[in-house]
């Protein structure tokens, strides 16, 4: 037997890569076609362009040594310590922690972590039981690496896993890029559009990235996802509309691109950074402790630990 990781974001790959190095046995499976979760990057108009997370910021030092190892690899970059808030009386400053991305997407972070690690894309899971078991098969333990609604769909509600993940509720959001034939709007980072009926955030991706590349990623507000869950291509003209009127663009964007988030962030941060029940079945991601990349980082590196820790005392 080994162990199941159900969940190839950084959370996952992070508690993998923990019981990989302890010796254990591990596969990462993910119904999805590439690693990253919610940090992710998808290549358009011939460069990479973040459309899930905005960015991450460093506190835990052992998160800092892995994103050192990042930076001298060329993988990750300081971007700014100071992003603005919009809307309103024109722009004002918010510093802040530094706030790192990465030149080829944030996506291409959580491959990195996942190089030599056993994960098979495009592998469902319907179910996760007693035992444990995942589909039926046994395991010595299983991971659940994802947003807790999805969580709920693969465990009893009564199980002790389930009754973790009961009433946790979550916010969407519709990820907006656009692309320019040349920037027309004055040096901006990123920024926070505070009570806007449309617009949450607004990225400079090529910013973010380094090129330069006239490309902005706007984030909508959880009301407008909702609106447009059935068509979220349908948010792209009141999101570009309302990213031109904040940042004063004349003209409209070449080529537009939407992406739908249904579970982008939690509404309440939690205490604990993981759950690991009697069962053998373990909860982890960025909706335990705070929602940051860094903190699903720590919660995944934290539950493989703990995996481990029961694995070897019996």
């Amino acid at each position: 037997m080994a162990v199941v990781v159900v969940g190839a974001g950084i959370a996952g790959i992070a508690c993998a890569r923990v019981l990989h190095g302890a010796g254990v046995a591990v596969r990462v499976l993910d119904r999805a076609r590439a690693v990253g979760g919610r940090m992710a990057s998808k290549y358009l108009h011939g460069r990479p362009v973040d459309l899930g997370a905005a960015y991450f910021t460093v506190r835990d030092p052992e998160f800092a040594e892995v994103v050192g190892g990042w930076r001298t690899a060329g993988r990750a970059r300081p971007w700014t310590d100071e992003l603005a808030v919009l809307g309103g009386p024109g722009r004002r400053p918010a510093p802040g922690p530094m706030r790192w991305a990465a030149p080829a997407g944030l996506r291409s972070l959580v491959a990195d972590l996942a190089e030599g690690l056993d994960v098979e894309l495009d592998h469902p899971v319907a179910a996760v039981g007693p035992g444990p078991t995942v589909d039926g098969e046994p395991a010595d333990a299983v991971v659940l690496a994802m947003p807790d609604p999805q969580a709920l769909r693969l465990v009893a509600a009564d199980s002790a896993a389930g009754r973790e993940l009961v009433g946790r509720r979550w916010r969407p959001v519709v990820a907006v890029a656009a692309g320019w034939e040349r920037r027309q709007w004055a040096p901006l980072p990123a920024g926070f559009v505070n009570d806007h009926p449309v617009l949450s955030l607004i990225a400079d991706d090529g910013d973010r990235r380094g090129d330069g590349a006239p490309v902005l990623v706007a984030h909508t507000t959880a009301r407008v996802a909702r609106a447009y869950d059935a068509q979220p291509d349908r948010a792209v003209g009141p999101a570009v509309a309302a990213v031109r009127e904040v940042l004063d663009i004349a003209g409209p964007p070449a080529w537009t691109h939407a992406h739908r988030w249904r579970l982008a962030s939690p509404d309440a941060d939690r205490d604990t950074l993981f759950h690991l029940g009697a069962d053998g079945v373990g909860l982890a991601g960025d909706g335990w402790g705070s929602a940051r990349i860094e903190t699903a980082w720590r919660s995944g590196t934290a539950l493989g630990r703990a995996v481990v820790a029961r694995l070897r005392a019996g």
